[in-house]
């Protein structure tokens, strides 16, 4: 079933996921962030996925793939696996729903926080391995053992033109973005991103950002070869460690994400502080890899205006008091 949908969605579905979600979520905003837009001698647009129900963007796919589910696929009972966000969007989009029996597998890494937010939404969660690469060969066999409706995180049309969607609030607001920084994991937001922008606005550069620890986008360009498992080093970027999605490397190919940059740990760290210091948001690593990469590269976007979607906010409170304290 899932083969079905594991291509690029049209910019039609882009558009009906969209208008499909203003039922369920409202849009966040893009704000400028004033006090880092003169750190980086730039005009910085913040796109605050962090805000979103969940604390992260994965909602946006969850809702739109779960409301075309079939009675019959509703029925079997969903899983999914997932480093801590897409279980919880997927959960809080089932309770909104209405829908029942949902497991998510988690690996053993995962942040507490995490998991305590896919626990108090309602699913039931399985701790396995310790890489999401575990998690989803875990999640794949109960799927076979249960006939159980898969729910991917990012290799699937509907939860890609959810994903996509942010890219149609933000031409709503700001069309004037010389450029837009998007966190690249299994890459189902910088896929959907992209679909929009190159069709309605190719005037804006997408670029996708990865940590240093797990360059799987670029290397399965560099290689030509779609690295869908990938041995990521410990990073803080938890939502980013692994593989792509066959979706992202197809976009990726075709040249609508215009430049994969690497961001180091370093830059992680000292992005999620600046977001707490200077624009007081709570931004788990993976959000924060845009302005990692504003950081590291302060020559390039100089005087630009610049769009960085801050995808998620589930870092665990201990962890950030660390980072806030190590500068």
């Amino acid at each position: 079933m899932l083969l079905m949908f594991q291509r690029p969605p049209t910019l039609i579905e882009i558009w009906r996921a969209h208008t499909r979600l203003r039922a369920w979520l409202t849009p966040t905003p893009l704000r400028k962030a004033f006090a880092l837009s003169e750190q980086c001698a730039a005009e910085i647009f913040l796109k605050l996925e962090n805000w979103q129900p969940t604390g992260s963007f994965k909602v946006r796919g969850a809702f739109n793939l779960l409301a075309q589910l079939t009675p019959s696929e509703i029925a079997r009972g969903l899983v999914a696996a997932s480093a801590g966000n897409h279980g919880s969007a997927v959960g809080y989009a089932a309770q909104r729903l209405g829908i029942a029996n949902v497991h998510i597998f988690a690996p053993t890494t995962t942040p507490r926080a995490k998991i305590a937010k896919m626990q108090r939404l309602g699913v039931n969660v399985h701790e396995v391995g310790a890489t999401y690469d575990d998690a989803h060969h875990a999640a794949a066999a109960f799927q076979h053992a249960q006939d159980a409706t898969f729910v991917h995180a990012y290799d699937d049309a509907r939860t890609v033109a959810g994903a996509g969607a942010c890219a149609l609030e933000i031409l709503e607001t700001a069309q004037t973005l010389d450029a837009v920084l998007i966190p690249v994991g299994g890459g189902g937001l910088s896929a959907g991103m992209a679909i929009a922008f190159k069709q309605l606005a190719p005037h804006i550069q997408v670029v996708g950002i990865q940590p240093e620890a797990s360059p799987s986008l670029r290397d399965s360009l560099r290689d030509q070869i779609c690295y869908e498992e990938y041995n990521a080093a410990p990073t803080l970027c938890d939502g980013l460690a692994g593989g792509i999605g066959k979706i992202v490397f197809e976009v990726a190919q075709k040249k609508w994400i215009d430049q994969t940059l690497l961001v180091s740990e370093r830059a992680v760290a000292r992005a999620v502080a600046e977001f707490a210091r200077r624009e007081q948001l709570m931004v788990e690593g993976s959000g924060a890899v845009g302005l990692a990469a504003l950081l590291e590269n302060p020559e390039r976007w100089r005087g630009q205006r610049v769009g960085l979607v801050v995808s998620g906010a589930n870092i665990d409170a201990a962890r950030l008091r660390e980072l806030l304290t190590e500068d």
